[in-house]
């Protein structure tokens, strides 16, 4: 069974995309490193098949900028010689994406497109769950619909099954699936 997961991309990262005209572009590459700014999404566990959410935090609400599905997840150093033309030439596209020490590409078919325009409803925010081998957890620092801190969602975290249906389904509902 395929997982979700969440990666938190930075503000500043969010309005470069933005400025630069990536709002409405399919999602179909992401980048990991070994740093806690650009975490790996092998140590998170992602494989084939699983979809990753890009979220953000600004001010106060938890935004879903879109969806992808991994298709292969590959070490940055042979990723070259690794795909195919067109695919080596969508991750020269997002570039922007490669933001610090980069050591994996996360690539796949197009998922939906970024958009900057969902944020997670608050009743969504304060039920929200991750899973882990430890069991699940809520997001923390949710007071009255409000994320008052980002810290529970920085990292790539694995969303629980009823978690990650609700933000396929307001991706979805936004139309932007």
């Amino acid at each position: 069974m395929a997982n979700a997961y969440t990666t938190l991309w930075t503000n500043d990262l969010c309005r470069a995309l933005a400025r630069e005209g990536f709002a409405g572009e399919r999602l179909t590459v992401m980048f990991g490193g070994p740093h806690q700014s650009l975490p790996s999404f092998r140590r998170a566990g992602v494989r084939p098949g699983d979809v990753i959410h890009p979220i953000r935090v600004l001010r106060k609400r938890l935004w879903v900028l879109g969806a992808m599905e991994v298709g292969r997840v590959l070490d940055y150093d042979t990723v070259g010689e690794e795909l195919a033309m067109e695919d080596y030439l969508r991750l020269v596209h997002w570039k922007p994406l490669k933001a610090g020490c980069v050591s994996e590409v996360v690539v796949g078919p197009p998922g939906s497109p970024l958009t900057f325009e969902h944020p997670v409803p608050p009743d969504l925010l304060a039920r929200l769950t991750y899973r882990s081998r430890r069991g699940e957890r809520q997001i923390r620092h949710v007071v009255d619909g409000e994320l008052r801190s980002a810290v529970s969602v920085h990292g790539v975290y694995r969303l629980a099954p009823d978690s990650a249906d609700e933000l396929d389904a307001l991706i979805r509902a936004s139309g932007a699936a």
